[in-house]
């Protein structure tokens, strides 16, 4: 009975609770909104890497070449129900550091074209600073010396890549695709990879959360108030007479 009457007060606790995530979330996917809205930045030779988290989401030019001997497979990705990679290269910048760029999907059985394509000039790239994304339970830890890569370590890749002794910072881009869906397929069957679209992809799922949580409180809520009036109703025990 006890346990029944807080259930309502706690459930509701929750969805209140919730709810400002909600808002919290909504106004950060606005605020990334506004920053890709933004001219693109060129970055500095020498980059500051303790300002990067104020510049995440922003869109970037960036140009060198590629050190493709250092390219890294980011393994197992999905585009549109095809299964594959994400190709990312060290990007060596004339008169400054070198960053690494996720270039983008490649299908799986075009990963043997990879090399097929390689760029040897001077590339432009137009892409969003971002950082490492955190390793859940079941995904794999990297192993760069058997070339397997399952999630996106920025500090492990610019280390595998030369770290700082090869001028290797650990900045992340990763590379814009602006095409259109023929342009996407006919990259897609040649193993040229394809950048992401540039917007803001994170997950929200607070609203789910909320209505869940006043759902319970309400039911919680309703047998409460059930329990109570079916007591209220039942008669009462009688003590034994003895006199």
């Amino acid at each position: 009975m006890i346990l029944l009457g807080i259930m309502p007060i706690f459930t509701f606790s929750l969805g209140v609770w919730q709810l400002k995530r909600l808002k919290w979330k909504i106004d950060l996917i606005d605020e990334l909104e506004e920053k890709l809205q933004l001219q693109p930045l060129s970055l500095p030779p020498k980059i500051n890497l303790s300002v990067i988290p104020d510049f995440i989401w922003r869109r970037v030019l960036v140009k060198g070449k590629w050190d493709h001997a250092h390219t890294m497979l980011l393994s197992p990705r999905v585009r549109e129900g095809v299964h594959g990679v994400n190709v990312v290269t060290p990007l060596i910048r004339e008169n400054g550091s070198t960053i690494l760029v996720d270039r983008g999907f490649v299908a799986q059985d075009c990963i043997p074209l990879i090399d097929s394509q390689r760029e040897t000039g001077e590339v432009e790239v137009l892409g969003m600073l971002r950082t490492s994304q955190p390793r859940n339970l079941f995904t794999p830890e990297n192993d760069p010396a058997a070339g397997k890569w399952y999630w996106t370590d920025v500090e492990g890749m610019a280390r595998y890549a030369g770290g700082e002794a090869a001028g290797v910072q650990p900045v992340f881009v990763q590379q814009i695709f602006e095409g259109h869906a023929g342009e996407a397929q006919s990259r897609l069957e040649k193993g040229i990879p394809i950048g992401r679209t540039p917007t803001v992809d994170l997950r929200n799922s607070h609203l789910s959360y909320v209505i869940t949580w006043f759902a319970l409180s309400g039911l919680t809520a309703f047998m409460f108030f059930r329990v109570v009036m079916n007591k209220k109703k039942s008669p009462g025990r009688k003590l034994p007479r003895f006199a």
